[in-house]
């Protein structure tokens, strides 16, 4: 069993930029992915605007019976969640990274352009050596 089943990338208008699919059980079509990014989108939005804590950047984990998500938003509004094994540990910590890739390969590509869909091969293959070092790194515990 995979520790991630999914990752996906929304941009700060709330569109899905990247979907990638980790777990071979319970795969989306396009149309559900798209459906999700944009639910959490809003529900984070909401979460901001209702939350009694001052200076609130919305929800981080949302946690359920058999998978929790996680979410980590930058600075830019770009916000990077994870649907992942109940429990999963350092997940705030791995998302950080994903956002790192995301800078070093997306943002710095002369040929993306912001806010559209993710289409950069090196941003693919160090995101799978990435979840497939956590992967590793859960069998070890």
């Amino acid at each position: 069993m995979p520790a991630i089943y999914s990752l996906y990338i929304i941009n700060k208008s709330g569109g899905l930029i990247y979907y990638k699919d980790y777990g071979s059980a319970g795969r989306m079509d396009t149309n559900d992915s798209l459906r999700l990014a944009s639910l959490w989108h809003s529900m984070h939005a909401i979460s901001q605007q209702l939350s009694p804590v001052s200076g609130c950047t919305g929800i981080e984990l949302l946690e359920a019976d058999t998978f929790d998500l996680h979410c980590f938003q930058s600075l830019t509004g770009t916000k990077f969640f994870a649907v992942a094994e109940p429990g999963m540990q350092n997940m705030e910590s791995l998302l950080k990274y994903i956002y790192e890739l995301y800078t070093d390969f997306v943002l710095k590509n002369p040929f993306y352009e912001m806010e559209m869909p993710i289409r950069c091969e090196l941003f693919d293959i160090n995101l799978s050596q990435a979840v497939q070092k956590d992967r590793v790194a859960m069998l070890g515990r």
